[in-house]
């Protein structure tokens, strides 16, 4: 009987349901379009990790005799799917209309998801090369760090700058949503969000890392430490799309560290070479070159509890 009334309600539920689907397009697909599958991406996140760190990662046992069958086995499975979703990601980009439709052959789609998937794995060897000094980075720069292998196997830091400059090569390349989904997924597992289009450059270390953004247009240079939850933005996000195409967050220049909790936002803010950045310090100007900037002291207020019943005075001190 319960089951019978609930079984009658459901063409109004469906009906309404239709009705909002209708009067909210932003946010439905519909009609012949085809929108890269996240799954699949992050599956290719996992298999290109493999690639990059081999033995680390999904199958043991690796000897210099049978590393070639299994780096040929990875690349034919990875070049399969990432050209797959490049062909979805450019007939999404071909659209001007939510529900627009598409040519489902689209030959240029697949002519420059071929050339795009080729030029992305030939750019893996130096991908692995600023990999190594990240690694190295992250083990020099640690003093609780045992060995390297525990920054491959343990760091987030490492593994959000991995999957950053993995993106960062398909950003440069021009297809769109990939690059994106691959860094926020990065994002919800470590906490750190690097956007895709931003320039890291050698032997970058970001340290415990939650809460650290750093925004599309920042360029950081090498040798750069980064602490948590520092924040490398943009001055005026308020204005949004206005300020798309411009250099919007800042530029880190050589052998800079940043210290945890520290703001620094304008894309002509400039942090000069070997400067130390110090704990939550909010900065919207350029530090000149071998500059340190620190916070104020804040001054903090202590009280003896154990003067119980009795009025006791505030102690002022700085520290």
């Amino acid at each position: 009987m319960h089951r019978q009334m609930l079984d009658q309600r459901l063409p109004d539920i469906v009906r309404k349901l239709v009705e909002n689907i209708h009067a909210y397009p932003t946010i439905r697909r519909l009609g012949n379009v085809m929108l890269p599958d996240r799954d699949q991406i992050v599956g290719m996140i996992d298999r290109l990790r493999q690639l990059v760190f081999p033995g680390y990662f999904g199958l043991q046992g690796l000897t210099t005799e049978n590393l070639p069958f299994r780096i040929g086995e990875l690349v034919l499975e990875l070049t399969g799917t990432m050209y797959e979703q490049v062909r979805y990601c450019l007939r999404y980009r071909e659209g001007k209309a939510p529900d627009e439709t598409r040519d489902p052959a689209c030959e240029e789609c697949d002519r420059e998801a071929a050339r795009i998937t080729a030029v992305f794995f030939d750019r893996l060897t130096h991908v692995r090369e600023m990999l190594a000094s990240d690694v190295q980075a992250a083990f020099e720069g640690d003093p609780a760090a045992q060995t390297t292998d525990e920054t491959i196997l343990s760091y987030p830091g490492l593994f959000a700058i991995m999957v950053q400059r993995l993106a960062h090569e398909l950003y440069k390349l021009n297809v769109p949503l990939m690059p994106r989904i691959m860094t926020e997924h990065a994002h919800s597992l470590t906490g750190i969000d690097i956007h895709p289009g931003a320039q890291l450059g050698r032997s970058f270390f970001i340290d415990h890392g939650t809460g650290v953004v750093i925004g599309e247009t920042t360029i950081i240079g090498n040798n750069v430490k980064v602490y948590q939850g520092v924040t490398l933005g943009a001055l005026a996000p308020a204005y949004g799309q206005i300020l798309r195409g411009h250099k919007r967050h800042p530029t880190i220049e050589d052998d800079v560290v940043i210290y945890a909790g520290a703001t620094i936002l304008g894309g002509e803010t400039v942090i000069g070479r070997g400067s130390v950045i110090g704990g939550n310090v909010f900065i919207t100007s350029s530090v000149p070159s071998q500059n340190q900037v620190v916070a104020e002291p804040p001054k903090l207020k202590y009280r003896d509890r154990r003067a119980k019943g009795q009025q006791v005075d505030f102690l002022d001190f700085q520290i």
